[in-house]
């Protein structure tokens, strides 16, 4: 009897392990799918420049991992993808002076297969912003960006980034 009881404690401790192993396996895969998920093949940098008395550019910088694309604030008729869009927080210290500008090299994209088109950048874009100062203040320009980014073979769902850029 003593030696059939440590037999089952033995498969016991067999089926526990067996049962840890598969939890830790079952956590190392649902972690390798979250860092998939949470997959980001743009950087944003933030910063402004004085260029003029009470002048201000203020750069939102997007570098892009290499295969990935974003897309332009303005896109052709034809387009599915979904343009880099900014919302700027009103300031009462300072005035928008003019639109956003994209300074990099913008690539026509045409899609014979699916009949549609895209402006974008590969590598890296800056959109820039004057901002006018109303008198000599400390401040921020903050609001967010919503993007998405594509590959050649799949996109991510838009995603929005805060920003908050000092002025001054």
């Amino acid at each position: 009897a003593l030696i059939s009881q440590k037999e089952g404690n033995l498969q016991s401790n067999i089926k526990l392990k067996g049962m840890k192993k598969l939890v830790v396996l079952a956590v190392m895969v649902s972690l390798a799918f979250g860092v998939k998920a949470q997959l980001n093949p743009v950087v944003w940098s933030f910063s402004s420049k004085k260029i003029s008395e009470k002048v201000y550019e203020v750069h939102m910088k997007a570098t892009i991992q290499t295969n990935w694309h974003l897309y332009s604030q303005k896109q052709p008729d034809d387009a599915i993808a979904i343009p880099t869009a900014f919302v700027i927080n009103p300031n009462p210290l300072f005035s928008l002076d003019g639109k956003i500008k994209e300074v990099g090299k913008m690539e026509v994209m045409k899609d014979a297969t699916l009949g549609v088109s895209a402006h974008q950048y590969s590598t890296s874009v800056d959109f820039v912003q004057k901002v006018k100062m109303k008198g000599n203040a400390k401040t921020k320009l903050t609001g967010n960006v919503e993007f998405q980014t594509c590959d050649d073979k799949k996109c991510l769902p838009p995603k929005k980034t805060n920003f908050s850029i000092p002025i001054q």
